[in-house]
């Protein structure tokens, strides 16, 4: 004798079916609507960061008569290069970026040296008042650099530093080198003692530690306080303009000032334009440490 099982109904069939779809459509819905939220305010304020930009490029291939006007014109009717000629001939653009070449590459280079070698010192080595430096480099950090500006001109200008390219680049090292210290330390804290060890097990010395094994697996520090290095010696100007007596030995952002003046007012043209050549280095600076920091973060990644 066969049994056969009993069948269900429509409405029990539908009544026992399972309620994942509905829920698993809600879940994605609920996932969708944060996503274009969070889109929606990187796109706004992406424009906003990226308009002043479009702005200064958008004057700089105005003609005056329609760079002062009241209303403002989003583009250019009659775009023209006179601003950039002008730009080349206040003065002389070259000369200036010269003289911040010189002096952002010479600080740019020290701040690196003295902060790796230090960062090594703090973070590897075990001295008394080892604590005590870090507290000192984190106070002075804090500082304005403005409260500093007076104090070091009133040196500088006892030993014959001031208006010379050597007392500029040591002002704008004596700037970043606390921020350079500490983060190229904390770099320097990531790396095993094990890795040192090996090394050491080896037969490598101290200074065979420091060059082959540590110094090559916190390169993307050191590409990071070189950045944060140029940044702050390139778009100074309370500084240079402090240090340099002589007009031959400004630097870029010196030379932006000098298209105001207090008879003709500001030739903005010129100065959005001369904005733009100010720019381009630091563009071309950040394409290569782009490349080269994520290349040396990868390098440190498979090492580690």
């Amino acid at each position: 004798m066969t049994t056969t099982a009993p069948r269900l109904s429509t409405d029990e069939v539908s009544d026992h079916a399972p309620a994942s779809a509905p829920t698993a459509v809600k879940s994605t819905r609920r996932r969708k609507r944060p996503r274009w939220i969070s889109h929606t305010i990187a796109v706004v304020f992406s424009i906003v960061w990226i308009f002043p930009v479009y702005w200064m490029i958008n004057t700089a291939f105005k003609p005056r008569t329609e760079a002062m006007t009241s209303k403002p014109e989003f583009y250019p009717h009659h775009p023209t290069l006179h601003n950039f000629a002008v730009a080349f001939t206040q003065g002389d653009f070259l000369v200036y970026l010269r003289n911040s070449a010189i002096v952002v590459s010479g600080a740019v280079v020290l701040s690196i040296l003295l902060g790796l070698f230090a960062a090594a010192a703090l973070s590897r080595f075990r001295f008394r008042g080892r604590r005590s430096i870090m507290v000192v480099i984190l106070v002075v950090q804090m500082l304005p650099a403005t409260a500093l500006l007076i104090p070091q001109f009133l040196i500088f200008s006892q030993i014959g530093l001031v208006g010379t390219y050597v007392g500029l680049m040591l002002a704008y090292v004596a700037a970043v080198l606390p921020f350079t210290i500490w983060v190229m330390r904390g770099f320097f804290l990531a790396i095993p003692m094990e890795v040192e060890e090996a090394a050491r097990m080896d037969g490598a010395s101290t200074w065979q530690v420091l060059t082959r094994v540590l110094f090559p697996l916190v390169m993307p520090g050191v590409i990071a306080s070189g950045v944060f290095a140029f940044i702050a010696a390139w778009n100074d100007y309370i500084v240079a303009y402090t240090f340099m007596q002589d007009q031959s030995h400004y630097t870029l952002p010196v030379w932006l000032a000098s298209f105001t003046t207090q008879t003709s007012g500001t030739d903005f043209g010129g100065q959005m334009a001369a904005s733009v050549l100010f720019s381009l280095p630091v563009v071309v600076f950040f394409m290569i440490i782009q490349r080269n920091l994520v290349s040396g973060m990868s390098a440190g990644a498979v090492k580690g």
